[in-house]
């Protein structure tokens, strides 16, 4: 395995204690259960997620606060993740417990899921970190291309859950067209 460093585990609250908060906000035509479906899907995060090379559970299921996974990126990066936040349909939060990369302090991902009622449903992505060295002096450049990364990459999303909703295609599958 490679390197291993231990991250400040964070919970909700982080957002409010960081000015490195990046949101991305969708309506999606598919239920709350099926927005789910797709983030419990290991694979589908290398779809939509562009640094995502590989997802593993490593808790099995039914999965919930104190599950943990690892995520592979790009970079040779891998983030060691623990779920702060579970309530099936409705939110999930995960914070880094740990890196192999020296660069993060304290990082979460927080995705709100709020049912409208038609078939749809508002999904919410609220990232937030602190990172630390030279790439702590790096964040006033790099927080705008950030931003416009992640809604980029949530849009990604949008369409990668539509279309399983809509049948287009099983999880597992790569987003179609």
């Amino acid at each position: 395995m490679s390197d291993y460093f231990e991250c400040t585990k964070v919970g909700v609250e982080f957002l409010q204690q960081t000015k490195n908060v990046f949101v991305a906000k969708e309506i999606v035509r598919a239920t709350p259960e099926q927005v789910f479906d797709v983030f419990e899907d290991a694979h589908s995060w290398t779809v939509w997620a562009m640094p995502i090379e590989k997802v593993e559970w490593t808790s099995p299921k039914p999965y919930g606060v104190g599950t943990t996974r690892s995520v592979h990126m790009m970079g040779d990066m891998t983030g060691f993740e623990e779920f702060v936040e579970w309530d099936r349909g409705k939110r999930m939060a995960f914070t880094f417990i740990g890196c192999s990369k020296d660069a993060t302090e304290k990082f979460l991902e927080d995705y709100r899921v709020t049912d409208l009622g038609d078939g749809t449903c508002e999904v919410e992505w609220h990232m937030a970190m602190d990172v630390r060295g030279f790439s702590r002096h790096m964040m006033i450049l790099t927080r705008p291309i950030m931003r416009m990364m992640n809604r980029r990459m949530f849009a990604k999303f949008k369409k990668f859950a539509e279309s399983y909703a809509a049948g287009e295609l099983t999880l597992g599958d790569a987003v179609p067209g």
